[in-house]
This record gives structure tokens, C-alpha cells and sequence, in this order.
């Protein structure tokens, strides 16, 4: 299969989530199905119009900073050429067939750039995803289960048949995997004004693409952020896909989460219905920075490490259960806390970093807490960057490697 051969337009109206292309000037150049749908517009009132046109801030709300707020980020994407990741916002839509009444609607959106060949930005793409139903469940415990499950269940169904078209694409697995991996790890993620540092490195081999991912979000409520990392069995386009939908799931399910084993106890129960998800890991950390505390939990996952500003190295192992989708009924999984002081650094990783062939799992977790120890006063970034270069063979490792560094 070619690149004349994909129907790039068709692929862009069917994908699963809120998508939009906007021009520089804010107007709205194209939208997929789903956001019509969802935003409950026709392609006439939207396509062409000014993007606060289609959508103002509500005037019957004087603490209403929405559109504000989603300006200043395409304006830093403009600027910068880099994506955008807002934090969650609530932005009420005026209802199209009933003249003066506002929705409460709550979104989370990403904003990225789209390049010409001379490397300016003639097109923003503007991803939503509608967590309404979420936050209005999240005071009902039983509501908000109901709700998560419904919605991880549904969005299990439409990244099926996406990733299943992607299984299609054969002749280009290697090239098409590779671009979808590193469109959804972006390069670097700053997080309100904490530092971190994010890696990912492929596999050496014909695929050179695996299952592993990581994701920094800030959370709801208070000065806290949640970091997680995770390894998909697996390899090539169909691992990609797999890792794609758990990371999506996580992301939504964590900023309504009470904390990281509620978080993973819903995203079991979605790993139950994506084909070739079963005996993923992943470790979900909620770190508390006004109370210097660190939440966690794992699914089968290498634990994160802890270096604490003294130097003092502490490997959060206390709260580890199987794998995602590992067991016959689902059963709730532990979580534990441990605290740090200013100064402290967290590391967490894929196996690929500290599995060899041939060599106890204890031998590379020793190699990774002495290279932190040595390196932890540095920047993150320059810690990352250090790490990697001690730990990972030099010819490059046989399966690919996350890595998220956070200063404390």
C-alpha cells in the first residue's frame, strides 16, 4: 500500500475522537464527524467562521475565562511551533435549538501545529475530548463507575475498528507504527511549572516500535499531577494501537480518579475488552506537591524509583498486583503512599531499560538507582539524558524504553 492509497480525508471524518483543523487566524477550516456530533453544529455553521464565533464564552457567566483560556494556547502553538496540552476547562455551548440557554460542557483539549514545508504553521489541530458526563459523576461513586465503564466500553469499540484499519496497512507497519508512537509520546511535557523530563526509544529491529508509553497529566483539584508509564505485549502497528487506547483511557479515568488504584481498577475493566491487552503493566503515581506526597499502584509494573534529597534511594514497591486483565473476576488493587522533601527526584521506566538477557532483573534495577543517585542533582532533562546513556546498550536494546524523570 502506497500513500495514494489511504484515504487520508476518510481516515481524518472517521476517527473516533473530537478533532478540527483551524486556520491562524482561528477560523475553522475542517471538522470530523465526531465533533459535529458531539458539539452539535453543522459543517455550515462551523467551517469558515471564527472559532469564538461558533463558540463564545458564556455571557451570562462573568467568570467564564474558557475562551480566554483555549485563545492563549493556539496563540503559544502559533508562536512556538510546539504542541499545547491545556489543563481541564470548563467551557459552556450555547444550545443551537434553544436561543439563550447555555450547556454546562467540560473539556479537555490539545492543540497542535501543522507545518508547511518551509516550516511555517498554516493549520492547528485541535483535539477535544468531552468529559462532562465524568465530572458530573464524580460525587456518586456508584455514578462515576457507571459512567467511566460506559465510556471506556464505547470508546473500546471505536479504537477497535480504528486500529484495525491500521492492521491493514502491511507494506508500511514499520514507518506507520513509528508515526503513531511518537504522535502520541510528545518529545517533552512540562506540567504547570514543575520540571520534567520524558524519553521514549525504540526498539532496534525491523519494527522499531513496541508497546511502551508514559503520560503526564495534571489531576482535578489541588497543586497535584498524575504520571504513569506502561508496556504493552507486544510489538509493531498492532501493540502501537493497543498502547494508544490504554494511554487515552488512563489519561481520561485519572483526572476523576479518587487515586492510582481506582484509576487502574477501571482500566482493567477496559484492558477486559481491547484485543491484546491483556497482561499489560503499568504503574500510575498521583504526586500531592502541597502535601509532598506520592500516591501509587501497579499492575505488574517495575517499580518507580524514589531518590530522596538526601540521596537516599527508595523503590515504591508496596502496592503491586498483576497485570491489567490478569485475573478471572476483577478485584481491587492496593495503593500506597510514601512522602519526600523538596529536592527529591522520581524516575519511571519500561523494563526496556533495565532488563538484560541473561541477567537478574535486581542487577538492572541496582544499575538504575546508582546511575539516579549519582546524576539526581542535575536537570531533569540532563538526568534523562544520562541515564539513558549508562543503562542502554550502545548499539541500542532489543525492546523500546520509557522514561519520566520528575523533580520534587
Amino acid at each position: 500500500m502506497n500513500d495514494t492509497a489511504i484515504d487520508y480525508a476518510g481516515v481524518f471524518q472517521a476517527l473516533p475522537g473530537m478533532v478540527a483543523l483551524l486556520t491562524p487566524d482561528l477560523r475553522y477550516a475542517d471538522a470530523n464527524e465526531e465533533f459535529l456530533r458531539v458539539a452539535g453544529r453543522t459543517r455550515e455553521q462551523m467551517i469558515g467562521r471564527h472559532l469564538f464565533d461558533v463558540f463564545p464564552d458564556n455571557p451570562n457567566d462573568p467568570t467564564a475565562t474558557g475562551m480566554r483560556n483555549l485563545e492563549a494556547s493556539l496563540n503559544r502553538v502559533i508562536a512556538t511551533g510546539k504542541r499545547d496540552t491545556m489543563a481541564l476547562q470548563r467551557y459552556d455551548v450555547a444550545c443551537p435549538d434553544r436561543p439563550g440557554e447555555w450547556e454546562e460542557r467540560y473539556w479537555s483539549p490539545v492543540n497542535a501545529p501543522v507545518f508547511d514545508t518551509d516550516g511555517k504553521v498554516v493549520l492547528l489541530v485541535h483535539r477535544v475530548e468531552d468529559v462532562t458526563e465524568l465530572i458530573r459523576a464524580r460525587g456518586n461513586p456508584g455514578g462515576r463507575t457507571r459512567v467511566l465503564e460506559a465510556e471506556l466500553y464505547t470508546r473500546a469499540r471505536e479504537l477497535q475498528e480504528l486500529n484495525e484499519r491500521l492492521r491493514q496497512a502491511h507494506a508500511r507497519e514499520r514507518e506507520v507504527a513509528l508515526a503513531l508512537q511518537e504522535a502520541m509520546l510528545s518529545a517533552r511535557r512540562q506540567v504547570g511549572h514543575h520540571r520534567t523530563a520524558v524519553r521514549y526509544r525504540p526498539a532496534v529491529g525491523a519494527l522499531n516500535v513496541c508497546g511502551d508509553w508514559y503520560d503526564v497529566v495534571d489531576l482535578v483539584g489541588g497543586n497535584r499531577i498524575g504520571v504513569s508509564v506502561g508496556d504493552v505485549v507486544g510489538h509493531g502497528l498492532a501493540a502501537a494501537g493497543v498502547m494508544g487506547q490504554l494511554r487515552s483511557a488512563l489519561t481520561a479515568v485519572s483526572r476523576v480518579a479518587a487515586g492510582p488504584a481506582e484509576a487502574l481498577n477501571v482500566l482493567g475493566r477496559y484492558a477486559h475488552v481491547v484485543d491484546g491487552a491483556e497482561s499489560a503493566t503499568v504503574v500510575a503515581t498521583f504526586i500531592d506537591f502541597d502535601h509532598r506526597t506520592i500516591t501509587y499502584s501497579s499492575a505488574g509494573h517495575p517499580p518507580p524509583v524514589l531518590v530522596h534529597a538526601d540521596g537516599r534511594v527508595e523503590f515504591l514497591d508496596q502496592a503491586t498486583d498483576p497485570p491489567l486483565d490478569a485475573r478471572l473476576a476483577p478485584v481491587p488493587r492496593p495503593q500506597a503512599v510514601t512522602t519526600y522533601t523538596d529536592g527529591a527526584t522520581l524516575a519511571l521506566y519500561t523494563d526496556g531499560l533495565v532488563e538484560r538477557r541473561r541477567e537478574d532483573i535486581d542487577t538492572g534495577l541496582a544499575r538504575l538507582a546508582d546511575s539516579l543517585r549519582r546524576h539526581c542533582t542535575q536537570d531533569p532533562e540532563f538526568l534523562a539524558d544520562a541515564v539513558l546513556l549508562e543503562l542502554l546498550p550502545p548499539g541500542g536494546a532489543t525492546d523500546d524504553t520509557a522514561l519520566v524523570i520528575v523533580r520534587l
